[in-house]
């Protein structure tokens, strides 16, 4: 058993007895690798994946989104080799990225979506 921290989502506080300790702890590692420190996205224009993708291509996706990225509009998707699919994360408010084709940062806001951005 374990608790789930509120805005993060990570699992802490594990009894010492719990079974899936490891799972766990794998997805809150995952989570802190690929979104947590350094949320770099490539694109967030395209609405269908992009055909060969590298693992750890992040992409913000695009609205009216088709195939493996239709219903994750506006999530961050992520490609994982290991699992050759993608692994989408829904943002939460306040969450910063880097777009790397617009040089610029964006901001997601729950009531509006990713902002347009501030260039840097």
């Amino acid at each position: 058993m374990s608790t789930t921290e509120p805005r993060s989502g990570l699992k802490y506080a594990w009894d010492p007895d719990t079974e899936n300790f490891s799972a766990e702890m794998d997805t809150n590692l995952l989570f802190i690798g690929r979104v947590g420190l350094n949320l770099s996205i490539i694109d967030r224009d395209l609405t269908a994946p992009p055909g060969t993708p590298s693992d750890g291509d992040g992409y913000i996706v695009g609205a009216s989104a088709t195939g493996d990225w239709a219903t994750h509009d506006d999530d961050v998707a992520i490609w994982d080799d290991d699992g050759s699919d993608w692994v989408f994360y829904t943002p939460s408010e306040g969450w910063l990225a880097y777009l790397e084709d617009e040089q610029k940062l964006t901001v997601f806001k729950a009531a509006t979506g990713w902002s347009s951005g501030v260039a840097i």
